[in-house]
């Protein structure tokens, strides 16, 4: 398959390079794609060094799959571009995820749905990948009806300019000296920012609207219920989540640990064990911690939910859909 990547020298970018040759996907001919800015510069991929090319209106002609890592904006502007010389689009930004007409797809979840596509398919946000493959086991068995997040999303997850704008504060912090941010509203370093993205009139931000609309549409679940709270850490790469989550029916610690453990993608931890972002960085697993019965709600259950946001929030993700897609086309 002719395969290309829109925003290949940047993080997300990196890293569906890296999952591509991992999982040796069947790519015949490799195109990196990137703005002016970075065209030109080189990427290694299979061995080889490939030249990145200027994203252009020819540049996708006879491709099969491109995955865009660029932002909302450039996939508004070359999504559809892409679909007309015959691509299907795995998109990783916000541009279409809410779209009724665009599957958003976690693999471990909603593979069926990809079916639907017409071109184009949206990756849904990093928090809500790992948030809803814990959850989802636990849904098909005993009907979510509300869950509560607190998330703790490392700077990676802005982007490489966030990870440089975390070494210079905690530096300069460290010195005695000032640091006046300028990827983040106050400074990341020693600190905690307790939104992610604007908050509209009522005070909730664009990363918590997510959290709640991608989770319905993935699930198939409208009258979900999601409380959420988005915040910024000084970590490099890893997020983690702190989740209530509350079904129709009682569910016991046996039971829930049975089923996730056969869940796939999933590690559960046992015995008051727990993973951290650190030693989650690299994995392409979604790690479960402190599965307990909540203290407050009969029919809850508390849990401690870290993931890669590179990997599985992000880059796995959109090349486990180009395998669905790939398995679907040598069916036929």
């Amino acid at each position: 398959m002719k395969v290309a990547v829109l925003g290949a020298t940047g993080l997300v970018g990196q890293e569906i390079i890296k999952v591509l040759e991992e999982r040796n996907f069947p790519i015949s001919d490799f195109v990196p794609l990137a703005s002016s800015k970075s065209a030109g510069k080189v990427v290694e991929f299979s061995g080889a060094q490939v030249e990145v090319r200027e994203v252009a209106d020819d540049a996708f002609k006879g491709v099969d799959i491109a995955l865009f890592a660029a932002g909302a904006g450039v996939s508004k502007r070359w999504a559809k571009v892409a679909v007309s010389r015959g691509a299907v689009v795995i998109d990783n930004s916000s541009a279409w995820r809410l779209d009724p007409e665009i599957p958003l797809i976690v693999p471990e979840v909603n593979p069926g749905d990809v079916m639907r596509h017409n071109g184009i398919i949206a990756n849904p946000n990093c928090a809500t990948i790992q948030a809803v493959v814990a959850l989802a086991p636990l849904h098909k068995r005993f009907c979510l009806e509300y869950f509560s997040a607190v998330t703790f999303q490392s700077v990676s997850g802005t982007g490489r300019q966030a990870l440089v704008e975390l070494d210079e504060c905690t530096r300069a912090i460290l010195e005695g000296k000032s640091f006046e941010p300028q990827v983040y509203p106050l400074p990341i370093g020693f600190n905690v920012l307790p939104h992610i993205g604007a908050m509209d009139e009522s005070g909730v931000s664009d990363e918590e609207w997510k959290m709640l609309n991608e989770s319905r549409k993935i699930l198939h679940h409208q009258k979900l219920q999601v409380s959420c709270t988005t915040v910024r850490v000084p970590v490099k790469r890893g997020h983690s989540e702190a989740i209530v989550a509350q079904f129709e029916e009682r569910v016991t610690l046996e039971e829930a640990n049975a089923i996730l453990s056969e869940a796939p993608g999933i590690i559960v931890m046992a015995e008051n064990k727990y993973i951290t972002p650190l030693q989650a960085a690299g994995s392409d697993l979604v790690y479960v911690c402190r599965l307990r019965s909540d203290l407050g709600m009969s029919r809850a259950l508390s849990m401690w939910v870290v993931s890669d946001n590179l990997r599985k929030g992000a880059a796995l993700n959109a090349v486990q859909i180009a395998e669905l897609i790939a398995s679907r086309a040598k069916a036929f």
